[in-house]
């Protein structure tokens, strides 16, 4: 990976060091120019004409992300945001008193709020599984808690709080094994190390194309296994969704795109499609190596410093490095870094709902490098840390 190269087609680079990929992370120019192009397209030629004339790009974004998860472009639907998809399929799951809801303390915040809200309205149950001694979810515990109420195990692969990759394929193996429906939320994961929905075993999955994958803000995406979409009542029906059968009935169009509706920002679409392009140009593999290794090296940086202590949890760790300072307030050192030029950010209790329920941690400093970041930024941040302590 020529990471000088990258920088260089990434202009955000030259003004600022960049550790807030898990919040939105830095387009590339090409990114930037496809957007920039169809906008003007649409400003010069109108909107409708525009579209049709990159009809070829826009389907990109489903061929591009279908083999960015190894699954088929007919199984990807779009959506504005990763909130929208993970919830067209979380709320078109029939749900009824008594069913159970398995999930894991690592689960965002958002994901959590629904939970609670579809046992609110249905009398179903919140089943949350406790971590192991690694602070990943007990996968053991997870089968165990499986019965013939379970209508669900929805799984956060990697949280927004924190460096843990969860174990999502050996959840897919038990979710199959035991015939229960699988969603997992990979905003966080897609775009920073492969993710393979066959190797992995769920039956739906959402991502954003705002983070790992370097696309708009705006932009999300809901993978659904074929097999999976009859289990299924999308709660919205719509021009896009539906096709009318000339009485009082209509019937749902074939694929994912049934969870779509018509309008849609055709500037992301095209973004995000160029974006996932890159990635997978670039190489998921390698990708997920070097974030890997920028994640290890900055805990190890962060470690080193006395009162600053790292709170990632699990076997695995991925480049999300979270932190507290003692005696400082986390929102203070965002804040400070800002000041000298690094982007970081700070957890939220609220986003955090389970875990905080067992870890009294957050807020919590929170970095997140991606491949264009160097060494000499994780060491210039990590000083930075050192002088506010």
């Amino acid at each position: 990976m020529d990471v000088d190269a990258l920088r260089a087609i990434t202009p955000g680079c030259k003004h600022r060091i960049h550790l807030n990929n898990a919040g939105a992370a830095l387009m590339s120019q090409p990114t930037l120019d496809a957007m920039t192009a169809h906008l003007r397209a649409e400003a010069e030629g109108g909107g409708y004409e525009a579209a049709d004339a990159a009809r070829d790009r826009i389907g990109d974004a489903y061929a591009a992300l279908a083999d960015l998860l190894g699954g088929r472009p007919d199984e990807i639907a779009l959506f504005d945001n990763a909130s929208h998809a993970w919830q067209a399929a979380f709320y078109s799951l029939p749900l009824s008193a008594g069913d159970r809801i398995l999930t894991s303390r690592a689960e965002y915040g958002s994901n959590v709020l629904a939970y609670l809200q579809a046992a609110r309205r249905t009398g179903a149950e919140v089943v949350v599984v406790p971590n192991d001694e690694d602070g990943q979810i007990d996968t053991a515990e997870l089968a165990r808690l499986i019965d013939d109420r379970t209508r669900l195990i929805g799984l956060t692969h990697v949280p927004t709080s924190g460096g843990l990759v969860n174990p999502a394929a050996e959840v897919g193996r038990i979710a199959r094994a035991a015939g229960v429906p699988y969603l997992l939320d990979a905003t966080q994961s897609a775009g920073q190390f492969p993710v393979d929905v066959e190797e992995i075993g769920c039956d739906a999955l959402c991502g954003t194309g705002r983070k790992f994958l370097r696309g708009p803000r705006g932009t999300g995406f809901l993978w659904i296994r074929e097999s999976f979409l009859d289990s299924l009542d999308p709660h919205v029906a719509e021009i896009r969704s539906a096709t009318w059968d000339g009485a009082r009935g209509f019937t749902w169009v074939k694929g994912a795109r049934r969870f779509e509706t018509w309008e849609n920002s055709y500037v992301n679409t095209i973004g995000l499609a160029v974006a996932v392009r890159q990635a997978l140009d670039l190489g998921l593999e390698e990708i997920g190596k070097r974030a890997f290794q920028l994640g290890a090296r900055l805990r190890a940086l962060l470690d080193d410093i006395p009162g600053v202590t790292t709170h990632d949890l699990g076997s695995t760790r991925c480049a999300i490095v979270t932190a507290k300072l003692d005696g400082v307030d986390s929102a203070d050192v965002v804040t400070r870094l800002a000041a000298a030029g690094v982007n970081v950010t700070a957890t939220e209790p609220l986003d955090n709902q389970f875990d905080n329920e067992f870890r009294d941690v957050h807020p919590m400093v929170r970095f997140s490098p991606h491949y264009y970041n160097t060494d000499d930024e994780l060491e210039y941040a990590a000083a930075l840390v050192r002088d506010v302590k």
